[in-house]
């Protein structure tokens, strides 16, 4: 069984103008990630592939290129969270069955549901496979928050072995370490990743990695040599780039800026804007600016 610890980018999805996916783009990514980012493994289904707008056989066939092209270099973790929950279990089989190293599921969003249901999700996930299960907690999409009895009560599930903590709370990030020391928590704000890691996590997710992993990897690494100032002074550029991306356009400029890499990134897809020349150019600008 592998260790799950580590960084992992959220993995993005390449895809033609008319939506579909392009799967020459989207193993060019993945081995981006693996043999020039250096990455410990690969979120696969998450906000970064915009898998909230794919059907059931798109992610089914992501996970497929994105097992067969990783095969077992990294560790892979397959998000199959819904507000389907049948497709969430269909999905838990389908990852298990091809070998993922632990399943992710955002928390049920849209409609207001009850802590009660929100666990009868998880619960149903995993029931029936042989996998680990990391919560992927993001309220400031999902609307749902989750406190620290909650977690305990999440937790009781020995499958159920850790958190992505894409939350500002740092508050709350340190009352979580300090409750469940020996669950996994997982940073998914690449903009506080500093400051996460000095709280304690065990790793972190995310979708600038796939353009910015060595100096987010200069910051871990820095972060757990206790060299604070110099981890700080990355984390100060790596907030500039992230700022400049965000003002961009997230996932487009990430993908625009691993095309000034040769990768074929693609476009993303509808209902995101297409993009526009000043989209492009101001890319350009930012890929001179960072590397």
């Amino acid at each position: 069984m592998k260790d799950l610890k580590g960084l992992y980018s959220a993995l993005l999805c390449s895809f033609h103008e008319d939506g579909t996916i392009n799967e020459k783009g989207l193993r060019q990514i993945i081995r981006h990630n693996i043999d020039h980012n250096k990455m410990d493994g690969l979120y696969v289904g998450g906000s970064t592939g915009e898998n909230f707008m794919l059907s059931t056989e798109e992610k089914k066939r992501i996970f497929e290129i994105a097992k067969d092209e990783a095969k077992d270099d990294v560790t892979l973790i397959a998000q199959v969270g819904s507000i389907n929950l049948k497709e969430s279990i269909e999905l838990a089989k389908f990852a298990t069955d091809l070998g993922y190293d632990a399943l992710s599921a955002v928390t049920p969003f849209y409609y207001k549901f009850s802590f009660d249901e929100v666990r009868h999700y998880y619960e149903s996930i995993i029931a029936d496979v042989d996998n680990r299960m990391i919560i992927y907690f993001i309220p400031f999409l999902t609307g749902v928050n989750i406190s620290i009895p909650q977690f305990e009560k999440l937790f009781a599930n020995k499958k159920i072995v850790g958190v992505k903590f894409t939350q500002g709370d740092f508050y709350l990030l340190e009352r979580m370490r300090k409750a469940f020391p020996d669950k996994l928590i997982f940073a998914g704000f690449d903009e506080m990743l500093l400051p996460a890691t000095v709280l304690g996590i065990d790793g972190a997710i995310g979708s600038t990695y796939n353009v910015n992993a060595a100096r987010a990897r200069q910051i871990y690494d820095l972060a757990h040599a206790n060299k604070i100032s110099e981890a700080l002074e990355v984390q100060h550029i790596t907030n500039d780039l992230i700022t400049d991306i965000l003002d961009n356009g997230l996932y487009g400029t990430i993908k625009l800026l691993l095309a000034e890499q040769g990768i074929e990134a693609g476009c993303c897809r509808e209902p995101m804007k297409p993009y526009t020349p000043e989209m492009r150019a101001r890319a350009k600008e930012i890929y001179k600016k960072y590397f």
